[in-house]
């Protein structure tokens, strides 16, 4: 039996701006499990990103509980939830959120800082995770604007893995590259996915969805559909 290892119970969040009430998500139901690699999919405003971030600790839901590993971490502190994401999630974003006046060694190792991990031990982590993700080492001493985007893109996973975290959330992590790297981007988190890694991928995309394990549909902040990917539509099955 597959361990549980993140639940949304019940949530629903609201943005207000003066007496008008905008729900974002209405009473979602989630289970994702110890090696799921699972899509969410829906259309433009529909709450893709806010339950992304609402499962990765980075905003708070307005009611209902978010279990990791069974513990329910709504009333947790800012301080708690950071030690949380900085363990057990790692963070992949369609602009890939690198930091251009540093060297691709230095955007990587930033999750270790935090930790308090000596610097020789932080550079073999590093060399560890960029190698893992289909990169090269001769990056290390560049700085990010001289790669391509998805060689950028390949960074930007790096980084997010170098703590080895259980789980990976991606936020259209395809969006802005072409399609010969998309496809490469899917095959990196396919093979980070047999590592043991739980990834959670935000896309609109079908033929990214379809090299998921489970598709879950979202509109107007609800949960409408929880559908089996179509394999032969992944883009990995398709020609270029």
């Amino acid at each position: 039996m597959k361990k549980e290892i993140i639940r949304i119970e019940n949530v629903s969040k609201i943005y207000r701006t003066g007496d008008i009430i905008t729900y974002g998500l209405r009473r979602i139901d989630m289970t994702i499990y110890k090696g799921d690699f699972i899509a969410i999919m829906g259309p433009s405003g529909s709450g893709k990103t806010t339950l992304l971030n609402i499962i990765g600790l980075l905003d708070r839901p307005s009611s209902g509980s978010v279990f990791i590993d069974g513990i329910n971490v709504v009333t947790f502190s800012d301080r708690q939830l950071a030690w949380i994401r900085n363990i057990k999630l790692g963070f992949v974003f369609q602009h890939f959120n690198l930091i251009n006046r540093l060297t691709v060694l230095e955007n990587i190792e930033m999750p270790l800082i935090a930790r308090g991990i000596p610097r020789s031990r932080r550079v073999e982590l590093v060399k560890d995770a960029l190698l893992k993700v289909g990169g090269e080492l001769s990056w290390l001493p560049k700085k990010p604007l001289q790669l391509s985007g998805g060689q950028q893109q390949r960074v930007a996973i790096a980084r997010a893995i170098v703590g080895s975290p259980e789980i990976i959330l991606a936020d259209e992590p395809t969006g802005n590259l072409d399609r010969a790297s998309a496809k490469t981007i899917i095959n990196t988190f396919s093979e980070l996915n047999k590592y043991g890694h739980t990834i959670i991928m935000v896309t609109h995309d079908p033929e990214m969805a379809n090299c998921t394990q489970k598709i879950f549909m979202i509109r107007d902040g609800v949960i409408v559909d929880l559908k089996n990917p179509e394999i032969d539509k992944c883009i990995l099955r398709t020609v270029i």
